[in-house]
């Protein structure tokens, strides 16, 4: 099995997420580059709409591949305020950019404070690692 990329700068979580700080209250999410892997070829990406309401744990949304449809689930409680719209005509780029250009939403959450304690109780990179078994 081939290494998968796990930057170090990023937060996880055990849904295969990744989590970004972009701003004191903003993050952009994704999913890992050993979570595209195991979905093979992304042909679909079904993203709630800005404005929307996360609730942290369930799902806000879908990546379909040619093998499975898998929820994605919102990493904390947040409003969106952007979502990716290349992935309407280029889906493949979670498979391709899975912390690039393949991110799929940015989310805002009320505190600052409350932002700091739920990404320290993330996965850090070593820990991803290891839950992935890389």
């Amino acid at each position: 099995m081939s290494e998968t990329n796990i930057p170090a700068d990023l937060h996880y979580t055990a849904e295969h997420e990744w989590v970004q700080r972009t701003g004191s209250t903003t993050v952009r999410v994704g999913i890992t580059d050993f979570a595209q892997s195991q979905l093979g070829d992304v042909v679909f990406v079904q993203l709630p709409a800005v404005g929307d309401e996360t609730t942290a744990g369930e799902s806000f949304g879908e990546v379909e591949s040619t093998k499975s449809v898998s929820d994605i689930y919102a990493p904390l409680a947040a409003k969106v305020v952007a979502a990716n719209e290349n992935l309407d005509s280029a889906p493949e780029l979670v498979n391709s950019a899975p912390y690039g250009d393949g991110w799929l939403v940015e989310l805002e959450v009320v505190e600052e404070s409350a932002l700091d304690a739920v990404l320290a109780a993330m996965l850090d990179a070593n820990a991803y690692r290891e839950l992935t078994g890389e």
